[in-house]
C-alpha cells in the first residue's frame, strides 16, 4: 500500500504554483479571520492582542495563506505555525508565502499528533487531514490538547453521502493496484475512470470534480490509502469523545432542517441536523468551529448593536440594487440551489455595510427607530448570515 506519507510526496495536494500568488490569494472556509472571529469571538475580539495560530496538516497551504494575508492585509499581529508531514508538500506552501513576503510563519515537518509540542494555540487550521488518520479520535485529542483558554478549532472532513461511488472506487482500486507505485497506480485507475457506466454512482455524481483538476486531485479523490468520512452523528460522537463541542458548521443552513421541511416537534438539533445532511444528500464535506466541550460562548448575533457586519462573496452594492428592484438571489452550495428573497425595505440596510460601520452606526445613517432596523437587520441575517455570506468581525476597525 502506498502510505499517506508517500502519497504527499508524490502529489502535493492540493496542486498549486508559487508563481500564482501574484494573480490571486485563494480564500475560503475554514479559517478566513473574519469567520473565526463570528463563530469563535462573538464578533468582537481584540485584534491588537497577537493571534496565535497552528495549522496542522498545511498541506500546499491554502488555509495558510489565507490566514496569513489577511492578517498582513489587516496590519494585526500574529505568529503562525505550520506543521505537516510532508516535505514536497511544505516546500509549495514555504514558496507561497516567499512569493507574498509572509514572514509569521514558522514550518515545520512533523505529524498534527504532536501538535501540543509547538505550544497553545488561540486558533488552529485543520483541513482536510483529521479524515486520513489511521485513528481520526487521536487527531482531535492531540488539537484539544495544543488549545489555548478561549481558543477555537476550524476544520474540514469529509461526509459520506456527496461522494456516492468514492469509497467503492477507493476499495476497488486498492485490491487491483496493491504494490504498485504511486504514477502507475494512477495511470492505471484514469483509464478505468474514463470507462465508467454513466449509471455508476461515482459518474454520476455531479459533486466531484478535483480528479478532473489534476493528477493530485485525482489521487487524492479516488486512490487514498487512508480515507473516512463522516456523517453529523459519527462527527458529534468523536467530537464529544475528544473534549470538542460543535460551535457551528460554517454554512449553517444546510444543516437547518425548517429549510427543507416541518421540523417534527421534539427533534432534537443532532437528530434535526442528522436528518438535513441525509436530505440534502449533496453535501461531500463539513465544514466546523469547534470549541472546548466545557465552553458555553455564543456565535455572534446582530442584537449587539456593537457590532460589525462584514458581506462575504458578494458586494453591498450589487446586492443592495437587486433587493431594491425585487429580484430573487439564486444561490448553489455544496450542490444545493436555493433563492435568497429579501423584502425591498431591507436594501438601504445592505448598502450601508462597508465592514466599518457598527450596526448600531447603520440604524443611525438610514434614520430608523429601533423596532423598524431590528425587523429589517433580522431578515437580511437569516437570510445571509445562515448561507455564509454575511460575518461579525471587529478585524476591519
Amino acid at each position: 500500500m502506498v502510505t499517506v506519507h508517500e502519497q504527499y510526496e508524490a502529489y502535493p495536494y492540493p496542486e498549486r504554483d508559487p508563481a500564482d500568488e501574484a494573480k490571486r490569494l485563494i480564500t475560503g472556509s475554514p479559517s478566513h479571520p473574519l469567520e473565526m472571529d463570528h463563530f469563535l469571538w462573538g464578533g468582537c475580539r481584540d485584534w491588537s492582542q497577537p493571534l496565535r495560530l497552528l495549522v496542522a496538516g498545511g498541506g500546499t497551504g491554502d488555509g495558510l495563506i489565507q490566514l496569513a494575508q489577511v492578517m498582513k492585509s489587516a496590519g494585526k499581529p500574529c505568529e503562525i505555525t505550520y506543521v505537516d508531514l510532508s516535505t514536497a508538500s511544505r516546500a509549495v506552501a514555504e514558496a507561497r508565502a516567499k512569493a507574498r513576503g509572509l514572514d509569521t510563519i514558522t514550518f515545520h515537518s512533523g505529524s498534527l499528533l504532536d501538535a501540543a509540542n509547538y505550544g497553545q494555540f488561540d486558533y488552529i487550521d485543520c483541513c482536510g487531514v483529521l479524515h486520513h488518520l489511521p485513528e481520526p479520535a487521536e487527531g482531535f485529542a492531540a488539537l484539544r490538547a495544543a488549545l489555548a483558554p478561549g481558543g477555537g478549532l476550524g476544520f474540514m472532513v469529509y461526509a459520506p453521502y456527496g461522494r456516492s461511488g468514492v469509497y467503492p472506487l477507493q476499495e476497488a482500486f486498492g485490491a487491483l493496484f496493491d504494490g504498485l507505485p504511486p504514477q502507475e497506480r494512477l495511470t492505471k485507475a484514469r483509464e478505468i475512470v474514463a470507462s465508467l457506466p454513466a449509471g455508476h454512482p461515482f459518474a454520476a455524481n455531479t459533486n466531484l470534480t478535483d480528479h478532473q483538476q489534476s493528477d493530485a486531485g485525482f489521487y487524492d479523490l479516488l486512490l487514498h490509502g487512508q480515507d473516512r468520512a463522516y456523517d453529523v452523528p459519527d462527527l458529534l460522537e468523536v467530537m464529544a469523545q475528544t473534549g470538542w463541542r460543535l460551535q457551528s458548521f460554517a454554512t449553517p443552513a444546510l444543516y437547518d432542517l425548517s429549510r427543507i421541511t416541518t421540523r417534527p416537534e421534539g427533534m432534537d438539533d443532532a437528530q434535526a441536523m442528522a436528518t438535513a445532511e441525509k436530505l440534502r444528500g449533496t453535501i461531500k464535506m463539513h465544514v466546523v468551529y469547534a470549541v472546548p466541550s466545557e465552553d458555553d460562548r455564543k456565535i455572534a448575533k446582530g442584537s449587539n448593536r456593537a457590532l460589525i457586519p462584514h458581506l462575504r462573496g458578494v458586494a453591498a452594492g450589487p446586492l443592495a440594487q437587486a433587493v431594491a428592484k425585487g429580484k430573487p438571489l439564486p444561490l448553489t452550495l455544496s450542490g444545493t440551489k436555493t433563492t435568497l428573497t429579501l423584502p425591498k425595505d431591507c436594501a438601504p440596510l445592505i448598502a450601508a455595510i462597508d465592514g466599518r460601520r457598527s450596526l448600531g452606526q447603520i440604524a443611525t445613517a438610514t434614520g430608523l427607530d429601533p423596532l423598524s432596523f431590528g425587523t429589517r437587520w433580522a431578515k437580511i441575517e437569516r437570510e445571509l448570515a445562515d448561507w455564509g455570506m454575511l460575518l461579525f468581525s471587529t478585524l476591519g476597525r
